[in-house]
C-alpha cells in the first residue's frame, strides 16, 4: 500500500487562541466534504516545514511561520497509508482564503467534535480536548 507523508498546521485564531483554523475538503476530492487541519502532501526532497509553508500559500494565500512539531500519527485508509505530522504555526501575513477548500473556520476543539473530520485527525481532536495537550504551549 502506498504511504503519503502529510503535514498540517495548528493555527490559533489571533483574536481567540482557544480556536483553531480548520478547512472542509472539496466535494470532488478524496475524503470529500470532510474537515481537516490546513496542510498537504510533502513533495520529494522537501522538508516538512517547507511543504507546510508552500501548501498554506497555495491553499490559503497566507505566509506561515512554522513552529515546533506537536504531534504525529500513521493511519491506514483503504487506499493508502498517511503519515501525518502536525506543527504549531502562525500566520505572518495574509487573511486565510479557501482556495483549496470549500470552507474555512476557526473552531474550538469542542466545536470540532460536531464536524465530520478525516479519520486520521480523530485522535488529534480527542487530544485537543485535554488540558495542556502539548505540554509547554504551542510555540
Amino acid at each position: 500500500m502506498k504511504t503519503i507523508r502529510v503535514v498540517a498546521a495548528l493555527i490559533a485564531d489571533p483574536r481567540d487562541p482557544s480556536r483553531f483554523l480548520v478547512q472542509q475538503r472539496l466535494p470532488d476530492k478524496s475524503r470529500a466534504n470532510l474537515w481537516e487541519f490546513p496542510g498537504g502532501k510533502v513533495e520529494p526532497g522537501e522538508t516538512d516545514e517547507a511543504a507546510l509553508v508552500r501548501e498554506c500559500q497555495e491553499e490559503l494565500a497566507v505566509e506561515l511561520r512554522v513552529g515546533r512539531r506537536l504531534w504525529s500519527t500513521t493511519h491506514e485508509y483503504d487506499d493508502f497509508t498517511v503519515q501525518l505530522e502536525l506543527f504549531a504555526a502562525d500566520i505572518e501575513s495574509g487573511e486565510p482564503k479557501p482556495l483549496g477548500a470549500q470552507a474555512l473556520r476557526f473552531c474550538t476543539p469542542k466545536e470540532m467534535q460536531a464536524l465530520p473530520f478525516c479519520e486520521a485527525d480523530i485522535p488529534l481532536l480527542e487530544l485537543l480536548l485535554s488540558p495542556s495537550p502539548f505540554g509547554r504551549g504551542l510555540g
